[in-house]
């Protein structure tokens, strides 16, 4: 019987648990795992380079490697990202956390713009990060957007060959990114505010690396996301539409029936952001895991509230060896 994620009654919000779930309160203390970092530049392919962090055991064996995603800017720095790295580094496992294009201190790397769709180039960097970094098992955990992108890897025949991917797992990931971005607009105001700041200071940093290729002050007054996803969509010809632009990632019907490896998805049923009725009607295919819970909101499911995490401990548990759970 699967373990359910039970919070107390009085963490049980959905709002509590997502806006929690990127508080830096989780990461106080010593993080062995970012002691031992080193910045990395990879090679993902057509010139395009992506910037990581890799923490190898220190004095001990490895149990393998953890490759982290994080979510729409977010970062190898955010919250999440730290709390889960530090998690399984403890328990012994290289961390690998990469940043996807124009996120974290990357902006200046390639002159090409982010975008969602950006499927070659990072699934690329995730692989060639399994085949360099760790002869043991390796997974993939994702993180919203990261939780798409890992799917959308996992879909990829690449990551099959040679195991160089045991399994990936998805945290709350949008399997309709326009629906998603309808609602961030439409739902709980702070969430739309946070992200276009955070959305409208990344494109003004790509535009002070790259002036003679970007000028976006002429669409930074929208006030909400598809206002500036469809005002900035002249700046990616090759996507045509917004509505083309988002079934390049959309990953609804019968899309994950063609998985290649084990994924495992973990989605809360009050998310705030995702719809989780877009998880009910999921194909039967035994490559593919759906842990639907009735609470967590958005990558949150903290338990105890707020410095424990539920979908730390069931990663764990799922892929540890008996000798070592």
């Amino acid at each position: 019987m699967e373990e359910r994620f039970t919070p107390a009654p009085w963490a049980s919000s959905a709002h509590l648990q997502t806006m929690f779930g990127s508080l830096s309160l989780r990461t106080w203390g010593r993080n062995e795992m970012v002691a031992a970092s080193r910045e990395v530049i990879l090679d993902a392919g057509e010139g395009v380079r992506l910037l990581g962090s890799h923490s190898p055991q220190q004095g001990r064996r490895s149990n393998g490697l953890i490759v982290l995603l994080h979510g729409w800017e977010g970062s190898i720095d955010s919250t999440y990202m730290l709390s889960t790295g530090r998690f399984f580094y403890r328990l012994g496992y290289d961390v690998f956390r990469l940043n996807l294009r124009d996120h974290g201190r990357s902006h200046q790397l390639n002159p090409g713009l982010f975008h969602g769709a950006l499927t070659e180039e990072t699934s690329r960097a995730v692989l060639n990060v399994c085949r360099w970094f760790s002869a043991g098992p390796r997974h993939l955990v994702g993180f919203s957007l990261g939780g798409n992108f890992a799917l959308r890897i996992a879909l990829r025949s690449e990551a099959a060959e040679g195991s160089l991917l045991a399994g990936v797992f998805c945290i709350s990931p949008p399997l309709d990114p326009h629906k998603a971005t309808v609602a961030i607009d439409s739902g709980f105001a702070p969430y739309r505010r946070y992200f276009l700041a955070k959305w409208k200071r990344s494109l003004k940093t790509k535009q002070r690396h790259f002036p003679d290729l970007y000028n976006f002050d002429a669409i930074l007054h929208h006030g909400t996301c598809m206002g500036l996803t469809e005002a900035i969509m002249p700046y990616y010809p090759q996507l045509g539409d917004y509505r083309s632009y988002f079934r390049q990632y959309t990953l609804t019907g019968d899309v994950l029936a063609q998985l290649k490896i084990p994924a495992t998805i973990f989605m809360a049923a009050d998310d705030p952001v995702v719809d989780a009725d877009d998880f009910r009607g999921l194909p039967q295919t035994p490559l593919l895991t759906l842990s639907l819970q009735r609470y967590g909101g958005h990558c949150g499911f903290l338990d105890p509230f707020p410095l424990g995490c539920w979908y730390e401990r069931r990663i764990a548990r799922l892929i540890q060896p008996p000798s070592q759970a």
